[in-house]
């Protein structure tokens, strides 16, 4: 079921949106092929953190080879809770060029696994997509999974259009009061809401055979402490764009980055070249966000599954 193809020369056009920058909504406008950094404090080529076959993703991603997901350093939307913030908010790992990110697809497709999951990609599509495209021509045949935020430029979704089997967008707020706090984004929603209109357009309900998903949209939300409310309306909105939309309720949250710790220490020993500082910072000694210092309560998120299923939109185990 891998897709066709629709604009061949899809990372030439991409590599032109770096020059001023408007691969995402915020449209930095620095020159990345010229060395200058955006807000993702990415260069224009894509630097791999980590590579490894995954057995903690969905079921359906997992499969029985696992999902072989590429963590990318640096990220266009910068939550300050983020689980992986040493990843996100720096630039730490192996810079690839376009034959080693393809072989490296193809040695985690001979290790069996499932599909190529790519993770915050947004901000290093150019990269990712010479590197689909040399994959494709070198044999590649596993789906691969564009596991994103959901802070997307529609015109950069279309141009990705037959490079990209499965979608996974996160969908974090729907209130721009939240993404502005916690992102410095209040067009999230908005954009959010184009975005993941794009993939299903592109990619329609989420097909899994034997268990394992080939083709689709998956759509992620994290339940945030006191996001009871939120959370209802965003499970509206994906069911408003399609009754068998597949959604993952998640309860992972857990305080990390500057939820947890004051910019301080928060960034202490990871900065690289490039990296731009965290946005904001508390009192010496106190986070920003004592609203995030504790895990989401288990009853907001019951409650969030209960009502996906009333929606009738399906569920990842």
């Amino acid at each position: 079921m891998l897709g066709e193809i629709k604009t061949p020369n899809a990372w030439a056009v991409l590599w032109d949106l770096m020059g001023p920058c408007r691969l995402c909504p915020r449209k930095c406008g620095v020159d990345r092929p010229a060395g200058e950094r955006g807000t993702c404090g990415a260069p224009a080529g894509a630097v791999v953190a980590s590579a490894e076959p995954h057995f903690g993703e969905e079921a359906c991603l997992v499969g029985r080879g696992g999902s072989g997901t590429i963590f990318l350093a640096g990220c266009n939307l910068r939550c300050v809770f983020c689980q992986n913030y040493n990843i996100s908010h720096f630039i730490v790992g192996q810079p690839m060029d376009t034959p080693a990110l393809a072989g490296l697809m193809l040695a985690l497709e001979g290790h069996g696994c499932e599909n190529i999951n790519f993770v915050t990609p947004t901000h290093v599509s150019p990269a990712l997509a010479a590197a689909i495209i040399e994959a494709r021509g070198r044999g590649l045949r596993v789906p691969i999974v564009w596991n994103s935020g959901g802070y997307e430029s529609v015109e950069v979704l279309r141009l990705l259009e037959g490079l990209v089997e499965i979608y996974m967008p996160d969908f974090k707020f729907i209130r721009p009061e939240s993404a502005e706090r916690y992102c410095g984004a209040a067009d999230y929603p908005e954009r959010a809401r184009e975005a993941i209109r794009e993939m299903h357009c592109q990619v329609g309900d989420l097909v899994v055979e034997d268990g394992v998903a080939r083709r689709g949209l998956l759509v992620r939300h994290l339940v945030m402490p006191g996001g009871a409310e939120e959370s209802r309306e965003i499970l509206d909105f994906l069911a408003s764009l399609s009754s068998r939309t597949f959604v993952n309720v998640m309860d992972q949250y857990r305080p990390a980055g500057l939820a947890v710790e004051p910019r301080q220490r928060a960034t202490a020993g990871v900065a690289q070249p490039g990296a731009r500082p965290a946005r904001v910072a508390g009192p010496e000694g106190r986070s920003e966000f004592p609203e995030l210092a504790e895990r989401s309560a288990l009853a907001d998120v019951s409650e969030a599954r209960a009502y996906a299923r009333r929606l009738g939109l399906r569920l990842a185990d």
